[in-house]
Order: C-alpha cells, then structure tokens, then sequence
C-alpha cells in the first residue's frame, strides 16, 4: 500500500526579509526537500529546494522547459497562455531552444562582455550624472536601477531608449502572477510592435548591433521567421533588463542596511567580482524562474515526480542551502568556491550572465565612489518590495544623498 502524499502547501511563499530565501525552505530542506504545491492557478506541481537536487533537475534531460506541456507549473494563467502563444525560446526545449541559444551566445561571450565596458561605464556616468542633477530624494529603481539595466540591453540591440518606463511596464505586466492572458499579450503586442519597425528598418539599412545581425545572419537567410525573431528579441529584452533592475535595487538596499559591507567594498574595490557573486547568490531574485515539467518519472531525494507533472527549482533554496554554503544567510564577499545557481544551470542557463556581472559590477562600485551620502529618504518599511512578479525585486526605492 503507497504512502499518501503530503496535503500540498501553498505556493509562491513570500520572503520575511528581502535579503533571504522564504522561511519555508529551510524546513523544505529538512523535511520535504520534493514537496507537493498548489500554485495559484489552483493547479498542483512539485517544488524541489535542495542544492543538490536542483542541479540534477536542471541537468536532467528528461525534464522540459516547454510552456505548451499541459501542467506546465506557470504560477500565472496570464504567462501560460501567453507563452504558448509567443514561444519564448526560454521555454522551449531542444533542437528549438539549442538553435535560438546559439544565435545570441556569441554576443555574450567574455571576451565580447569585456569589450563593452567603457561603454558601459560611459552610459552609468551618464545615469547617475542626470540622478545626481535631479536632487532628491528620488525614486532610485526608476532613476537608477531600471535606466541602467534598460539602457544596456537596449543599446547591445540597437533599440531606441528614449522612454526607459515603457519597457519597465511591459515586463511589469507580463511577469505579473496577476496578469490576465490579454493584459500580458497587450503589453507584449505594445513590445514587438515597436521591434517589428525596427526588424523592418535594418533589413534595409543594417547597424552594427544585435538586431541587425540577427536580421542579416538568420531573417534574411530564412533560419527564423519574423515571429520568431520578435520573440527572441522581446524574451533578451525582458529577462535581460528585469532580473538585473532587481539586483542593482536590492544590492543597493542591502548596502544600504549594512555599512560594514560598504566600507569593505570602499576599501578593497578588486573585491566587486567576488561581492556581486555572492549577491547574486544571496539576493536569488529568481528564483521560481526555472519552470518544468518531468516528461518521464524522476527520483529525487527519495521521491518520485511523476511524468507530466509540473517541477519548479527553487534556486533561492539551493543558493541557501547550508549543505553546500557554509552559513549561507551570511554575506560574505571572500566567500570561496561559491557554485551558486543564481542565473540557472544546465542548458537553459542564463545565456546574459557575463553581461549582468558586468553591468552589476560598475553600477555599484560607481554608486559607492561617486555617491558616498546615498541613503534611504523615509522609513526602512517604507520600501515597496515585490511579492508577485516573476522576479523578485523592490517596485520602488526612496533615497536621497
């Protein structure tokens, strides 16, 4: 006779503090490290919250990224249906997900990554130059945050900048849990609109940018079609400016809180490297990103996930899991052999993640030399996190200097 399965627990749980992973993982760990959730669709998945278990499961080639699966494990309807209508390629699995990977990896390669940084030290000092001028106190995600991560991915594809705002409330929109599935595909209608016109621009007089190469490398020649195409391009810009917003707010946050890590960093500066690291593990914003569903039976920790049922990797629980991370709540910037598995792992890891060390990297170190003042305008409670979205993050950040 089976066991029966635990009364599923209510899923996404929220975080007590910004800086941690939700209280609940802990006892995930210890207790139900593959454990049986309702979503908020009411649909019912699995979590698994173990270091271990999560690399295996993103590793594992039985398991699929593809939102058109029946009990794909979204934590939206509106993202559901809205991915099977758009494809992006993060939701797919191979050949289709391998081929759209390999057109954007050779623009995110180190050496490539590297090159861009005058650049991008150019387009911070800029930013932070119209903050400053500006006076405050000010909201620092829009004027800081948000412009940063936008202004980079939108100069690496050649789209115009001129209302940062814009491509913040699409994401807002669509990484919103609730979202209904014609809200998301407005706002993702708004999105490729405007980077149809552009496709259309390019193919008839190329720049040197992202979306002209992707023009005349793969549109022109036929290996993607333009649907797919404005696809690729809408999933870079969402997930590449969105997760990146969040770390540069929530980093700036936890200076903000701990003084002795600001002065370590003033100190040392050769420790940014190693410090955005161990934000990126610690901060996880996200977390609940790494959506699958097994399409065979898969043991982990004892415990079998069905075939076809919805999977979520909690990368926050396994970025906190003190099997792996000695005293992983502690922020520690010369923490060595720190693994984590803030941007994924497997094939459908992070394909942008040289480029968002980068970015995370001289945004802060330029916040810490130019603004040493810089503080929170109003009460610490006062900040307005984000509990329902895609990416765990800070809505709005009041500070002043």
């Amino acid at each position: 006779m089976s066991t029966p399965l635990p009364t599923p627990r209510d899923f996404p749980m929220r975080r007590g503090c910004p800086f941690v992973a939700p209280e609940e993982y802990a006892a995930l760990r210890t207790e139900d490290p593959v454990a049986r959730v309702t979503l908020p669709t009411k649909r019912e998945a699995w979590v698994v919250s173990r270091y271990d278990d999560v690399r295996e499961l993103l590793s594992d080639p039985r398991v699929s990224a593809d939102i058109t699966r029946p009990n794909f494990p979204a934590l939206g309807e509106g993202e559901q249906e809205a991915g099977a209508r758009f494809r992006p390629f993060i939701r797919t699995d191979a050949p289709e997900h391998t081929r759209y990977r390999r057109m954007l990896l050779p623009v995110f390669t180190v050496r490539r990554v590297r090159a861009m940084r005058p650049a991008v030290q150019a387009r911070v000092d800029e930013i932070l130059d119209a903050m400053l001028a500006g006076g405050g106190p000010t909201d620092f995600v829009a004027a800081y945050a948000n412009a940063v991560s936008t202004s980079v991915i939108c100069e690496l594809l050649g789209v115009p900048r001129e209302n940062l705002e814009f491509f913040r409330d699409v994401t807002r929109i669509s990484g919103s849990r609730h979202s209904t599935a014609a809200q998301v595909s407005e706002a993702l209608g708004g999105l490729f609109g405007l980077l149809a016109e552009l496709v259309a621009q390019r193919r008839d007089e190329p720049r040197d940018d992202l979306i002209s190469k992707l023009v005349t490398e793969q549109l022109v020649p036929g290996h993607v079609t333009t649907e797919q195409l404005l696809s690729t391009l809408g999933i870079t810009i969402n997930a590449g400016r969105e997760t990146t917003t969040s770390m540069i707010a929530l980093s700036t946050l936890l200076l903000l809180d701990r003084p002795d890590l600001r002065e370590e960093l003033r100190r040392d500066p050769s420790l940014m490297p190693a410090a955005v690291d161990e934000l990126l593990r610690v901060l996880s914003v996200a977390d609940s990103i790494p959506l699958r569903v097994a399409a065979e039976d898969i043991e982990l920790s004892g415990r079998t996930v069905p075939a076809h049922d919805g999977v979520i990797a909690l990368l926050a629980g396994a970025n906190h899991d003190p099997e792996q991370f000695d005293h992983p709540e502690r922020v520690d910037f010369r923490r060595t052999d720190n693994h984590h598995v803030a941007f994924g792992f497997g094939v459908h890891q992070c394909v942008g993640q040289h480029l968002a060390r980068l970015e995370l990297e001289i945004a802060l170190e330029t916040l810490l030399r130019r603004v040493p003042t810089l503080r929170l305008a109003g009460e610490r409670d006062e900040v307005v996190v984000k509990h329902d979205s895609a990416t765990f993050g800070l809505e709005e950040l009041r500070v002043t200097w």
